[in-house]
């Protein structure tokens, strides 16, 4: 699912080093000992850490480093990859070469960029759009890039984006308020008169959408595709921070940040490696009379999987979005333990309001049992901040899916739905 920062409800298919851990010295084997100091430290970071913070601040806390061992990154000032698979980055001797395909189709129109340095000069390929680095002003389309810019730091960089709803960061509402950063309209209708008087250096777009680039192109501002939603893995997905961080001139802080998160991702994964029982996770809802999903190779089941729970069309070969009848689902979701929901509901949300939509909803064991993971995207900064935070979205899923692993951790995004 691509995470549009102008959602408007249409159809969506798919820091420093904490030193508050020090290591504990047990009477064990060597295995066991660093398997309970890497358990017990986790929970005491992301207990501790995040007990009483506000969002913005668990976020920062959960940033540290979650067992006190120094995160292992690459810091080199080069992009290596090892997850994302919609990118490619080859140095060559005066110049980078970038090639961004989508991730789920190699067959697909694979588009092609010189990045050089401001003002230098040398022979490129002929015919490859050529991009000096670093960007210093640039358009975000979408709200997974502008995540990536928000991870960064980089926020003044951003000179214009398509609307401000669900917009929670003070820094990017700041700017667009004092006229920083502005708004070009939404895609099939950009106010190009903005975008010249604007004149970034690039602009971050999303080629499989509607579109409408055409006048944007005769202007002259080179259209750069990020295909992060594509991506399907939790990681993968995270890792296109390098491909911002690549544009922007902040290689080093970008693979210092991916790999924190790397760390504290497969950490957490490590915590639900040995649980005994795996519980079954449906999601989606109804929208005009179909039921919107993912297939099992997705970014959602993969990071199901991590938390330690098995999504119930994880047999499904598809990695992009699914669409089902309502008949489809009850037979295979029927007895499923939790339902995952995320959606935009004014006011307070509750199992009353989603028996109101539809009153089938109430034969799922998940509705029955009090088993709804819900996040309400009115309140929560999920399209800005969650592509970037693949970490946090998994604890709060092991939280949900087995409580005893992270007992006094608080969920930042999802939590199970309490009326």
């Amino acid at each position: 699912t691509e995470m549009c920062l102008f959602w408007e409800g249409e159809k969506m298919t798919s820091q420093k080093t904490c030193q508050m851990c020090t290591l504990i010295k047990f009477n064990l084997s060597e295995e066991k000992k660093m398997n309970t100091f890497m358990q017990l430290s986790l929970v005491l970071l992301l207990s501790v850490g995040l007990l009483s913070c506000k969002p913005e601040k668990r976020r920062a806390k959960v940033d540290s480093v979650v067992s006190g061992i120094k995160a292992e990154s690459d810091t080199a000032g080069q992009i290596r990859l090892k997850y994302a698979q919609g990118f490619r980055v080859e140095y060559r001797k005066d110049y980078l070469l970038l090639e961004i395909q989508d991730p789920q189709n190699k067959n697909s129109t694979c588009y092609r960029f010189v990045l050089k340095k401001r003002g230098g000069h040398a022979s490129f390929p002929e015919g490859v759009p050529v991009i000096d680095l670093p960007v210093r002003h640039l358009i975000c389309m979408t709200s997974l890039q502008l995540s990536n810019v928000i991870k960064l730091g980089a926020m003044d960089r951003v000179v214009g984006i398509t609307s401000t709803r669900y917009l929670f960061n003070e820094t990017m509402q700041k700017q667009v308020d004092e006229g920083r950063t502005q708004k070009i309209g939404i895609e099939g209708n950009f106010d190009n008169e903005v975008i010249m008087n604007i004149n970034p250096d690039l602009m971050l777009i999303s080629p499989f959408k509607r579109g409408g680039y055409d006048a944007v192109k005769d202007i002259g501002i080179p259209l750069v595709p990020h295909l992060g939603y594509k991506e399907m893995t939790p990681l993968g997905q995270a890792e296109w921070i390098k491909f911002t961080g690549l544009l922007l001139g902040m290689e080093e802080d970008a693979n210092r940040i991916f790999g924190q998160i790397e760390q504290r991702y497969n950490e957490l994964k490590r915590l639900v490696r040995d649980v005994k029982r795996r519980p079954v996770v449906f999601s989606g809802e109804l929208r005009g009379g179909v039921w919107y999903a993912v297939g099992g190779k997705s970014f959602l089941a993969q990071l199901f999987h991590d938390a330690g729970a098995d999504y119930f069309l994880k047999d499904d070969p598809r990695s992009g979005g699914v669409t089902l009848d309502f008949e489809t689902v009850y037979n295979q979701a029927e007895s499923a333990d939790y339902w995952r929901i995320a959606n935009s509901f004014p006011g307070e949300y509750s199992y009353d309001a989603l028996k109101a939509q539809d009153e089938r909803y109430a034969d799922f064991k998940a509705f029955r049992q009090k088993g709804v993971i819900y996040c309400n995207m009115r309140e929560k900064p999920f399209y800005e901040s969650m592509p970037a935070e693949p970490d946090i979205v998994l604890a709060d899923m092991i939280r949900v899916f087995h409580p005893e692993l992270l007992p006094d951790y608080r969920p930042v995004y999802y939590d199970l739905l309490k009326k």
